[in-house]
């Protein structure tokens, strides 16, 4: 049968059509679900939120000092200080008792309601005790100084945060400022995730002749939880299409699949078999160094991500495929990694056709190139970032300028 012998994959679409295909095969999720606002950090609003109060619901003092009327501190110089009568002391979280007359005032906190009468507020700095115990105003005020007015920050029917936008801190604060408790966010993706070869077993069991740790469960859980996902974490499994086949099913209530290993040209690498008999392959194999051998396709509605079994292929292209297509199934916004335009320490010949993702260390403020091989997880594990190679370019310079956007 086809997955008996190599199968070597002799074409190739470029990173900006495999992109392009992503995008079309993965729509963003619908469901919904209730969260409590204390949970709700940068989800996505399901549901936009208006205001029905105001913000803040009083008028409030904006400075420690006096409530004043602010007629009476017309005129008022350090030279010919007004003098007023203390009737009250407002402290936050207590209610004036009483309103003011002209010639009275009221000692007053920041954020402490207004006295009934009182207009102003006169900073605590420019007055003073007299020897009557009345207070000396020593500057002018206008009506409403240093008065924070009720419905000044928000006002029913204000609109806060709309459907499709993430709540930051200050959004969340925002919510928080009119008594919302629960929020209605778009759920995250649950992605599978599953490491196929005989070879793989788990950390923290003891290694047999021929065995290897699982790298890519642990690099790729990582990213999923990081860009938004609920990472669902499947053991290994055999190189057997029954194997395969029974894991798949058990994955089809999720909303993506990512495979690692299996997606190459052995015998043993059955994914594009599985992906054949149960759904569509759309794309196998991009023109991209390392991480050639991926391929995507769906099985009834699910989006399926074979990736390379080999750590360094297979954690780049989470950075160039699996990140986007994850965001945009989580309807979280793009994502811009933090770049540094660093001259390069030492020349890099690169394969031309073939767009390359190169791990670089940032040392002395320059890039200095840390790839080895496709194989070893210390090609990004002692890495700051990588630089990206056009497929055009086969030789960039020492000293040649490059972006490096760091993991």
């Amino acid at each position: 049968m086809s997955a008996a012998k190599m199968r070597p994959i002799r074409e190739t679409i470029s990173l900006v059509d495999a992109l392009r295909i992503v995008e079309g095969a993965t729509p963003p999720l619908k469901r919904t679900e209730q969260v409590p606002l204390h949970e709700a950090g940068e989800r996505i609003l399901a549901s936009t939120v208006n205001s029905d109060t105001h913000v803040p619901p009083f008028d409030r003092a904006a400075m420690d000092g006096y409530a004043v009327v602010a007629e009476d501190t017309f005129g008022a110089s350090r030279q010919r200080p007004r003098s007023l009568e203390c009737v009250e002391k407002v402290y936050t979280g207590t209610i004036p008792t009483r309103s003011i007359e002209r010639g009275q005032c009221v000692e007053i906190a920041t954020g402490a309601p207004m006295p009934e009468g009182a207009d102003a507020v006169v900073m605590v700095e420019e007055t003073d005790k007299t020897e009557d115990n009345n207070i000396a105003i020593m500057i002018p005020v206008y009506p409403l100084q240093n008065v924070g007015q009720r419905g000044a920050d928000i006002t029913p029917g204000q609109t806060l945060v709309k459907d499709g936008e993430q709540l930051t801190a200050s959004r969340i604060g925002a919510l928080a400022a009119i008594g919302v408790s629960r929020v209605e966010v778009y759920e995250k993706p649950r992605v599978a995730l599953l490491s196929t070869g005989d070879e793989i077993i788990e950390p923290g069991q003891v290694l047999a002749p021929g065995q290897i740790y699982d790298i890519n469960r642990f690099t790729l859980e990582t990213l999923v939880r990081s860009h938004g996902g609920l990472a669902v974490h499947h053991p290994p499994t055999a190189d057997t299409l029954d194997a395969l086949t029974a894991t798949i099913k058990s994955c089809l209530t999720h909303d993506f699949l990512v495979f690692s290993g299996g997606s190459s040209v052995g015998a043993h690498d059955l994914i594009v078999d599985v992906l054949q008999q149960h759904g569509e392959i759309l794309f196998h194999g991009i023109a991209v160094k390392p991480g050639k051998p991926t391929v995507f396709g769906r099985i009834g509605t699910m989006p399926v991500l074979g990736m390379p079994g080999y750590p360094t292929s297979c954690l780049s292209n989470a950075y160039m495929l699996l990140i986007p297509m994850l965001r945009r199934i989580g309807r979280l916004p793009l994502y811009h990694p933090r770049t540094l335009t660093l001259p390069l320490a030492e020349r890099i010949v690169s394969t031309t056709g073939r767009h390359q993702f190169y791990t670089v260390r940032v040392t002395d403020g320059m890039a200095m190139p840390a790839f080895k091989a496709s194989g070893d997880i210390t090609s990004m594990s002692l890495a700051d970032g990588y630089v990206e190679i056009p497929a055009q370019t086969d030789i960039v310079e020492k000293g040649e300028v490059v972006d490096v956007k760091l993991f």
